[in-house]
């Protein structure tokens, strides 16, 4: 799915988070009507997040691989691609990231106090509130897609528009049923359960794969005149919007047993004005605000790269799958565990909360800093590894290696920001990000206005340009002022915030030294398929980036050491 900022959680459990990276201690247990349950601590928390989203993510880069195979960068997948951002503009509003700086940390109160008649009210007018608001913009977005495909592709006609109606009416709905799925993830990361919804997203993806699979045993075979081959590429583009709905429904109804297990006082209704729900109502707003400034930048991206050559929509939206995959694993697990111990015990004091997300930082660095090196080093390897297939040739992947490069030089800044923002949400403070991602929307698209153009006059081949590469410095370039305006708006609130400039250092050399020594394994090793050239490669980066980091003294190398042989 589309870049998000969901941060979901709910409380902060006592004692701070120590400077030399240990988990913070916490309470054993946590009451249920089954008796007591063991809570997991904070490192536990991030790493059963940080599971629940590689298995989804895994699934939608195997996702990726069968669609790039099968429709490639063409007016095919850029109307499926286009089709499939514009409900999640609406899910992303809506759900997690929303949900996160109003719901959970209501809810999660009620919990703590014992409150469970009153918190199972509370979560079933929240599930109704949802469900009326979702439901109608997704009515109005199924009536209105002739005239959001316009607003969001105008250069495109023809077949190109026809299609990409089509699949916005058949998508839309689906932001109805990933709202709700959102609002069962709150639901279980206020209880302290957090890998059921993030791995719920498995099945989205899997129902898309199964759709390609099943209508790919009909594909045409050689001797087909092009408007045969066209019209089968058609209707193999609108079966996987069905696909699509049909997996968010089971993204859904797979957490629903889950939910109802840990909240058994459920009461589903219209309750607006129960007190609790208008304070989350209240504290959504600016939420909102924020979230739909955020969306606005992932819609304006598509806006401007649909301006450009055609298929810069797809190797955009290819390029950003990867680029998600270490936010999503690292920046928002981090912050997602996180969030509930923030929210608990923001009262516990300054020097708690500044340790805690400088932990957290030093954990998401960890991971991110060799993501950030791999992607501009051995990006081409990457992408050619997951994408490079059928018909998506060695040109496709240079040009979404490119444009992945470009988007990797803010990717330090984007994860950070993750729990820059999580930590304003525990402050109770949901204005100052939304202030602050306006700024960077405007900055990004400015920049990448400006920038594309210039990059869409050079070419792969006689077809790809890199117009969406100048989108991605753009977007860096933002990514940077958001990042240095939370954290110095943060600096004011707790004190100085940063994962140290020592630790930092050790991390950047052994990532360089490490993906230095796959890129001479992939340029001296005679290997021709580009699936067994990253599996040759990768490997041996990541586990001497482990090495080099581990005889550097970074402590979180020793602790992912021990943590793995304790398995």
């Amino acid at each position: 799915m589309s870049e998000r900022r969901e941060q979901e959680g709910s409380a902060m459990r006592p004692g701070p988070a120590e400077a030399s990276d240990q988990e913070s201690p916490g309470p054993s247990s946590v009451e249920t009507p089954d008796g007591p349950r063991a809570e997991p601590r904070g490192g536990s928390a991030a790493y059963l997040v940080a599971a629940g989203i590689f298995l989804s993510r895994i699934a939608g880069l195997v996702r990726q691989r069968f669609i790039a195979g099968a429709l490639g960068v063409s007016l095919y997948s850029d109307a499926f691609n286009l089709a499939l951002r514009m409900p999640n503009f609406l899910q992303n509003l809506l759900g997690e990231g929303t949900l996160s700086a109003s719901f959970i940390p209501v809810y999660s109160r009620l919990l703590k106090e014992g409150r469970k008649e009153e918190a199972g009210r509370v979560a079933g007018a929240v599930f109704a509130l949802l469900l009326v608001l979702a439901g109608i913009l997704g009515l109005v977005g199924f009536f209105a897609a002739p005239l959001l495909v316009t607003i969001g592709a105008p250069k495109w006609v023809g077949e190109q528009r026809a299609l990409t109606i089509a699949c916005v009416r058949i998508i839309f709905p689906m932001t109805a049923v990933l709202v709700l799925s959102a609002w069962a993830l709150g639901v279980q990361n206020s209880h302290r359960k957090f890998f059921v919804s993030y791995v719920a997203p498995v099945l989205w993806n899997a129902a898309i794969i199964a759709t390609l699979i099943l209508f790919g045993r009909s594909r045409p075979e050689g001797g087909l005149t092009a408007p045969a081959v066209a019209e089968w590429l058609s209707r193999l583009t609108v079966a996987l919007a069905w696909g699509a709905l049909i997996g968010g429904v089971l993204q859904f109804l797979i957490q629903v047993p889950f939910v109802l297990r840990l909240e058994r006082s459920l009461r589903v209704g219209w309750a607006p004005k129960l007190p609790e729900v208008r304070e989350i109502v209240h504290t959504a707003g600016p939420a909102i605000a924020g979230r739909g400034v955020v969306q606005a930048s992932a819609l304006l991206d598509i806006w401007l790269a649909g301006l450009i050559s055609t298929g810069s929509v797809t190797a955009m939206q290819n390029a950003l799958l990867l680029y998600m995959l270490p936010i999503s694993l690292f920046g928002m697990s981090v912050a997602a565990s996180e969030l509930p111990d923030l929210a608990r015990e923001r009262l516990s004091g300054a020097e708690q909360m500044r340790e805690r997300v400088n932990s957290g930082l030093r954990q998401i660095y960890f991971f991110v800093v060799p993501s950030f090196i791999a992607f501009v080093v051995l990006g081409d390897v990457i992408v050619g590894g997951i994408l490079q297939n059928g018909v998506f040739g060695p040109a496709e992947t240079l040009q979404t290696y490119v444009i992945l490069a470009a988007f990797s030089l803010g990717l330090v800044a984007s994860t950070g920001t993750r729990l820059f923002s999580s930590t304003f949400f525990a402050l109770g403070d949901t204005r100052t990000p939304a202030k602050v991602a306006f700024w960077r929307v405007i900055i990004a698209g400015v920049l990448g206005a400006a920038l594309m153009f210039p990059f869409d006059r050079i070419h792969v081949n006689s077809e790809l340009a890199l117009g969406a590469a100048g989108l991605g410095l753009g977007s860096s370039i933002a990514a940077w002022y958001e990042w240095w305006t939370l954290r110095r708006t943060l600096g004011g609130k707790v004190g100085h915030v940063g994962a140290g400039a020592g630790i930092l250092t050790r991390m950047f050399a052994a990532a360089i030294v490490a993906a230095a020594a796959g890129r001479a394994i992939a340029q001296f090793a005679p290997i021709d398929s580009p699936l067994m050239r990253a599996v040759v490669v990768l490997p041996p980066v990541g586990l001497l980036y482990l090495l080099l980091t581990g005889l550097a003294g970074v402590p979180q190398s020793r602790r992912l050491v021990n943590r793995v042989l304790r398995r």
